[in-house]
């Protein structure tokens, strides 16, 4: 086994685990159905947590979510998170079922604009504490305080990210709450060690959520997940990590066998030891598909765009596609080509421009004439 010198972080209790503090790096990940679908909800959480999943994230986007989360607790002895969306109201319906309660910075401005972000923050700091909840504070790139972005160069994603996490940390140990983990994460597996060890430089006392958004398909989605977690936890960086994959329901225990894996790996001293990801080829990133889908022709939409374009394989370009319209528009903005799936039609971006809405039978042809126009662009 290598020593690792992991970060001196301090302990945080989710339900039956602990993290930080050098308790062993737990595993978890997230429910893709909907959460109104209680049987088939309860499923997937079991199903994960017999593939040894830590903890399980929920999402929830409205009072009925809420209702069916209480019903999900009765059915699952699972350590369970709740994922606000963008509805932070929510909080006092969901903390009496959940473990943890995890927050996106950037969606607190979705509702009640003119509140301060920090109102919202106490409410469920408050919440949390009542109800013996952890929290994590979840930066993701493709939906940053606005406020935060609007500060620096569009080149720059990464300290926006920093200072929306930092603040968040000062601001929750100023109501004297500490139970919390922060999470910064962006398709970019270079990117994603990057900001990880910058917040640690600055903050290594708080633990870290590692993972890889929108990391795609498998084999290439545990591949940039790799990079990533081996750069970061050989440094002694991270206390938990999810492996965010695109694949059917049926094969989310995937996520959590790679997870364990990638783990195993680094502490056998087995890995890889490089940071970047197919520099000079195509690289197609997809989101792991959660409760917040759709609909699900998108994953099986996101295996035709690798089928289809693997004629363009050793062409410099980037695809995203997106399961949803929560995070969809603003995390295809980097791709040169970006698809965000709504419940009968796929939006199709090239870069933050886009190009119209079509029909799930006529997207393909529509991405490949795109695809091919970006091409000949190139050679010439």
């Amino acid at each position: 086994m290598v020593q690792i010198d992991r970060n001196p972080t301090r302990e945080v209790q989710i339900g039956s685990v602990a993290i930080g503090n050098n308790h062993p790096i737990a595993v978890q990940s997230m429910t893709a159905t909907k959460t109104t679908d209680i049987d088939a909800t309860v499923a997937l959480v079991e199903l994960m947590d017999q593939a040894g999943a830590d903890v399980v994230r929920i999402a929830v986007d409205s009072k009925k979510d809420a209702q069916a989360l209480a019903e999900i607790r009765q059915q699952t002895t699972a350590n369970l998170s709740v994922d606000l969306q963008e509805n932070y109201r929510l909080v006092s319906l969901v903390a009496p079922h959940v473990d943890k309660i995890r927050y996106n910075p950037g969606h607190l401005y979705h509702h009640e604009k003119e509140k301060p972000w920090q109102e919202k923050v106490r409410l469920i700091a408050e919440t949390a504490r009542d109800h013996d909840c952890a929290i994590r504070v979840g930066v993701n790139c493709g939906s940053v305080d606005p406020a935060k972005k609007e500060k620096y160069d569009p080149a720059d994603s990464i300290t926006p990210m920093l200072e929306s996490a930092w603040d968040h940390c000062d601001f929750l140990e100023s109501t004297a709450f500490e139970r919390f983990c922060v999470s910064l994460k962006d398709s970019d597996p270079a990117k994603v060690v990057e900001v990880n060890q910058r917040f640690a430089a600055k903050r290594p006392d708080i633990p870290l959520h590692l993972g890889v958004t929108e990391a795609g398909m498998p084999p290439e989605g545990v591949i940039k997940t790799r990079i990533a977690f081996e750069q970061l936890i050989g440094r002694g960086i991270g206390d938990t990590v999810r492996v965010s994959l695109t694949v059917p329901n049926a094969e989310k225990g995937q996520e959590i066998r790679a997870g364990r894996e990638i783990l195993q790996d680094i502490y056998n001293g087995r890995v890889r030891s490089v940071v970047t990801f197919n520099p000079t080829g195509m690289n197609i990133i997809s989101c792991p598909s959660c409760s917040r889908v759709e609909n699900e022709a998108f994953v099986e939409l996101a295996q035709k765009v690798k089928k289809m374009t693997s004629y363009a394989a050793e062409h410099s370009i980037t695809i995203a596609v997106m399961g949803c319209r929560v995070n969809g528009p603003g995390e295809t903005d980097d791709a040169d080509l970006g698809l965000w799936c709504g419940p009968n039609y796929v939006n199709l971006k090239k870069g933050t421009k886009e190009l119209g809405a079509f029909s799930y039978d006529e997207i393909l042809g529509q991405l490949k004439t795109e695809l091919d126009l970006l091409i000949s662009g190139a050679k010439g």
